[in-house]
């Protein structure tokens, strides 16, 4: 079997990390950045840290902030119009997942025009051009963006989110810096690092996984599970770990796939507008009781490196079930709904919802095969 490993080319992580953006702007040549964010960055004061560092050294930018959670169609297409009107030849994306995702899509669509209606990005487009080069700086610790190949899109007209899987999407240069993070509001950074330990976790299990990305996502689930908490109560050192963790979790999972709690998340969020980790967090628990008899003995090393006492001795059966029990208590810990109806799921939608997530790209990764009848009771056991 050939397994393909792919990665960005640079990254910078610590505090200050954001200082060698300049030095790699103009080590590349680059003449004008189009910087892509949204207005809740742009008015917390987070972007001003970025164009400071800009204006410092005279790199001219364009900034567009009209990317919103969960981007969709519209403001993909506005931000194509914008970059093209721009004359920028280079994207920098700041933010969560969805502006960095957006800007992937932005690059791509410039330099691979006959993909303008964004719908045939969908799954793995086979573009013949790189992106416009993209310079990545995460505010969030968990989707881990800025080193993936993947990016989500929202189809609001039908309800439904679509995975882009490319590699000529990927970013050339992130600047991983955990300054940046600690702004993050308490639900934010809870539903992202739990997003990062879903990462992690599908990553693990996953049927594309192998020793390579095992060893990345076994080192993610043990940073992610021990700094979570800390992070979640804005301790900086838990903050830089969060940081990496998620970074590690990104590399293993890019390269692999994931599994039924994102096949499930992906239909919520563009139903209800549900932000995805929120989504991912609250499924977690449930599709892992459900996979728990089809992944061997990793949830005994899961269990491992959760520092689950005698997770190596323990029979197979129960320690699957600590495993479980250890990660529905640490989304209970840092305040991740325990059900779906809280994010406003309603009954009467989840057979739609339900076919919607057996479609999805990232179902078929999971270590369990599964059918609509299957995702439907775990929806409803989650109501």
């Amino acid at each position: 079997m050939v397994n393909r490993m792919i990665l960005n080319e640079t990254s910078y992580f610590g505090k200050g990390a954001i200082s060698k953006i300049a030095d790699e702007v103009q080590k590349r040549g680059f003449q004008k950045a189009f910087l892509v964010t949204d207005k809740g960055i742009v008015n917390a004061g987070v972007a001003k840290r970025i164009t400071d560092i800009l204006d410092e050294k005279e790199l001219p930018y364009t900034l567009f902030d009209g990317i919103k959670p969960n981007p969709g169609l519209a403001d993909v297409n506005a931000g194509v119009s914008a970059l093209k009107a721009s004359g920028a030849d280079y994207i920098l994306a700041l933010g969560g997942g969805s502006p960095i995702d957006a800007a992937k899509a932005l690059g791509i669509i410039y330099t691979n025009p006959e993909h303008a209606d964004i719908l045939s990005l969908e799954g793995e487009p086979g573009t013949k051009n790189p992106s416009l080069p993209i310079l990545a700086v995460p505010t969030t610790s968990g989707t881990a963006a800025e080193v993936t190949i993947n990016y989500v899109i929202t189809d609001e007209e039908n309800n439904r989110k679509f995975v882009c899987v490319d590699p000529n999407d990927i970013p050339v240069c992130s600047f991983i810096d955990s300054d940046m993070m600690m702004g993050m509001p308490k639900a934010l950074c809870a539903a992202t690092g739990m997003d990062a330990l879903t990462h992690a976790i599908e990553g693990f299990i996953t049927k594309g996984a192998w020793e390579l990305t095992d060893t990345l996502h076994l080192k993610a689930i043990e940073i992610i599970y021990r700094a979570l908490p800390a992070s979640v109560n804005g301790d900086g050192p838990a903050r830089e770990e969060m940081a990496l963790g998620q970074y590690m979790a990104g590399m293993g999972f890019s390269n692999v796939g994931l599994g039924l709690v994102h096949g499930m998340a992906h239909p919520l969020s563009a139903w209800y507008d549900v932000p995805h980790g929120v989504a991912c967090a609250s499924l977690l628990p449930i599709v892992m009781d459900y996979n728990k008899d089809f992944t061997g003995e990793k949830y005994r090393e899961i269990a491992r490196v959760m520092d689950i006492p005698n997770a190596t001795t323990l029979p197979l059966e129960e320690v699957r079930i600590k495993a479980v029990e250890a990660v529905k208590s640490l989304g209970k810990q840092v305040g991740i709904p325990q059900n779906i109806t809280e994010l406003g799921v309603l009954e009467a939608d989840l057979e739609a919802i339900a076919k919607d997530a057996l479609k999805d790209v990232c179902t078929g990764g999971n270590p369990r095969d599964t059918n609509l009848e299957d995702i439907l009771a775990l929806y409803k056991a989650m109501l």
